[in-house]
């Protein structure tokens, strides 16, 4: 199994995997020039996905599910006549290609947000952000995965000092709104195993947090030095998985 993150972040997300000849993607915001430029990049077909799977429907996840108009749409919500799509209900268990998927339920400010387990090959990813917190019944089911993207959105201290207006730092901070460092944290500090390679931070704030210091917090909490800890960026290729392994 192999990935690319191609966009994280409040201005756009959007997540590629690899498994043996199947390819789905995750979310699709951002914009049409970059996420074109980097399918380009990645050499990549975005019109030749086996399907688009979408966390929630924020527009910065679903500004650009044009793009993929021709492909399956596994939705939280409907998206319109004009897509192809199969509704998700909450916890489901399907299969996409050569992918087994679990989708688990989030924490946040829209009617039904989803994160996503992934196995294929004998890999397992978690896919999880945009979230207020992590509920603890999907504590075991994230257990021992080789991959993590995970949110890590705001330092609470640097993001009371933004020019933010209070009501906004309130919805970030709620149980409806975001994993602050030190939760992203604590919740992969009982995740990860020997087994674990690779956590890469995701959807932080460009306001209220640094990679530096979200790097730091999770690497001072996870048990195991060997895992590679790395900060997806808004506008910049992430590379993970078996792109990385030698």
């Amino acid at each position: 199994m192999k990935y690319y993150i191609l966009a994280s972040g409040s201005k756009g997300n959007c997540t590629v995997i690899q498994s043996l000849d199947s390819t789905i993607v995750i979310d699709a915001g951002t914009t049409d020039r970059h996420l074109k430029a980097c399918f380009k990049e990645i050499e990549v077909d975005y019109k030749d996905i086996d399907a688009l799977l979408i966390t929630h429907t924020h527009g910065d996840h679903i500004n650009r599910i044009n793009l993929f108009k021709d492909s399956t749409m596994y939705t939280p919500e409907f998206l319109g006549d004009k897509y192809k799509q199969k509704k998700l209900y909450g916890e489901e268990e399907f299969s996409i290609g050569n992918f087994k998927i679990k989708s688990i339920t989030l924490s946040h400010d829209r009617a039904l947000t989803l994160g996503y387990i992934i196995e294929s090959n004998d890999k397992k990813l978690v896919y999880v952000t945009d979230t207020g917190y992590f509920k603890d019944k999907h504590l075991e089911e994230i257990f021992d995965a080789d991959y993590y993207i995970f949110e890590s959105n705001h330092d609470p201290i640097m993001l009371m000092e933004t020019n933010r207006p209070f009501m906004l730092k309130q919805r970030i901070m709620a149980m409806d709104g975001h994993l602050s460092n030190d939760d992203a944290s604590l919740v992969l500090s009982q995740s990860v195993t020997p087994r674990t390679k690779e956590v890469v931070l995701a959807h932080l704030s460009e306001e209220a947090n640094d990679a530096k210091l979200a790097v730091k917090c999770m690497r001072e909490s996870l048990p195991f030095d060997a895992i590679n800890v790395r900060a997806a960026k808004q506008f910049e290729i992430i590379y993970g998985g078996n792109n990385n392994e030698k």
